[in-house]
């Protein structure tokens, strides 16, 4: 199988001013499809080189799995975002938003909390879990919930190389930008029915 990085869903400059054309440019160009690259020659020429992206993620290890998973991780994370994002879910979501945390800012609190606080390079993560609970968690380098059976809805990179050149070291301030200005909650919404149906299917 070949490997491939899906084009980004918008212009590298349509985040602006809340990321930049050179963040976009370097995190895009650079850093993500240096994963492909490593990745196809980690597996080239090996039975691993005819799997699924999401079946190395859910069940490799190692230098594999970073590259694999990473790959995963970011074509998810700019999925997340849209030019003219953020603000609060609407329709079943904000319901179950509500339920799971109290209310769109609790969520927003639940889940700055969690990209903030987790300790050097990883992501935050709005994940559905089997019994259909809302939750969020965070992972550290290239983790990531697909490993542990969860399904993901929404994701941030807090990796430096996702803000450093906009916001330096307040990775606080790249959140709430995150939060305010960029989230597709159409996108977590299409997830979070896609998470329902293959329920109903599986049960």
């Amino acid at each position: 199988m070949k490997f491939e990085i899906p084009s980004l869903p918008y212009a590298k400059d349509a985040l602006e001013p809340h990321l930049s054309a050179e963040t976009l440019e370097l995190h895009y160009e650079k850093h993500h499809k240096g994963y492909l690259r490593k990745l196809q020659n980690e597996i080239d020429g090996k039975p691993e080189a005819e799997r699924e992206l999401e079946d190395l993620v859910r069940t490799s290890g190692g230098d594999v799995f970073n590259n694999a998973a990473q790959i995963w991780n970011h074509s998810f994370y700019w999925k997340s975002m849209k030019p003219g994002g953020g603000g609060s879910p609407t329709g079943d979501l904000a319901k179950e938003i509500e339920t799971y945390f109290g209310s769109a800012d609790g969520f927003r609190q639940t889940f700055r909390a969690a990209a903030t606080g987790e300790f050097g390079s990883g992501w935050a993560w709005l994940v559905r879990g089997p019994l259909g609970r809302l939750s969020v968690r965070s992972s550290s380098d290239a983790d990531n919930p697909v490993h542990k059976g969860l399904t993901p809805l929404l994701t941030i990179d807090v990796w430096e190389h996702a803000y450093y050149v906009d916001y330096r070291n307040e990775r606080g301030r790249y959140v709430d930008a995150f939060l305010e200005h960029l989230v597709d909650w159409d996108f977590v919404a299409r997830n979070l029915d896609a998470a329902k149906r293959a329920e109903v299917r599986e049960g």
